[in-house]
């Protein structure tokens, strides 16, 4: 029986081997469904979680690759995460050179330079998905949770800028949660946070909403536990009715591009 399992399981990591290599083996090689490469994400989680990562393209053959080809032919997802070092977006996705496209700052917060890096990786890398990826245990949510109920602590004078789109978050977290108190609303926020970090990408960015309207790329929240290793996939369908909120929105930005 632990013959059979072993040879099972070297048998879901060369397919998951294959599946990826033929994602992103060429120039020519077209880039997956945005459902696929949901599913190629939630399958590199699963391998990392259960212990069984492959590590694909993480040899000199892949770096002598990037040295000379364009990442445009072959990152499949581009991700907006913290930059909370329990947080290592390749390894989580089992994922590798020239694979991810990474935007990383405190809070997974989408300001005007996250805004203008997700562009970049959804029109210009071609990633079929952005995910916005929040995590447990956020000391930037957890500070502004602190702050909104009254017994924050000092700054220094640019993290509270940075954290600012943090604060409508933690106050929807709290008013949609009267029974939490104190630390116990900090899960909520960090969910309500990758929902906001959403809607000000859409807010901000007529490119995406015209990129996710076209089909061409799908956005997608989660969370990532730092305990387990386990990203957890939120639904789908609130990211649609962000978006369609966000187009009732007279102070939406229009222009998609630079003027």
């Amino acid at each position: 029986m632990k013959k059979m399992l072993k040879a099972f399981a070297l048998g879901c990591c060369l397919v998951a081997a294959t599946t990826l290599q033929a994602y992103a083996s060429g120039s020519t090689a077209h880039k997956p469904s945005p459902d696929a490469t949901i599913k190629m994400l939630q399958e590199g989680n699963a391998r990392f979680v259960a212990n069984k990562a492959i590590h694909p393209h993480t040899d000199t053959a892949r770096l002598i690759q990037a040295g000379k080809e364009n990442q445009g032919d072959y990152a499949y997802a581009t991700v907006i995460t913290c930059s909370d070092s329990r947080v290592p977006v390749e390894y989580i996705f089992d994922a590798g050179v020239m694979d991810i496209f990474v935007v990383r700052v405190a809070g997974n917060v989408v300001d005007v330079d996250e805004a203008g890096s997700i562009e970049y990786g959804l029109a210009h890398v071609n990633t079929p998905v952005l995910v916005v990826l929040g995590h447990t245990q956020c000391g930037a949510v957890t500070a502004v949770t602190a702050e909104v109920q009254g017994h924050g602590h000092p700054l220094e004078r640019n993290i509270p800028p940075l954290v600012d789109n943090i604060i409508p978050a933690v106050k929807k977290a709290i008013a949609d949660n009267p029974d939490k108190q104190g630390k116990d609303v900090i899960p909520y926020a960090i969910e309500d946070n990758v929902w906001q970090g959403i809607e000000e990408l859409f807010m901000r960015s007529p490119a995406s909403r015209e990129i996710v309207k076209s089909g061409k790329a799908k956005v997608v929240g989660a969370i990532y536990d730092v305990g387990t290793g386990k990203v957890a996939w939120l639904p789908e369908a609130k990211v649609t009715e962000i978006l369609a909120k966000v187009e009732q929105n007279p102070e939406r930005a229009m222009n998609a591009m630079a003027e």
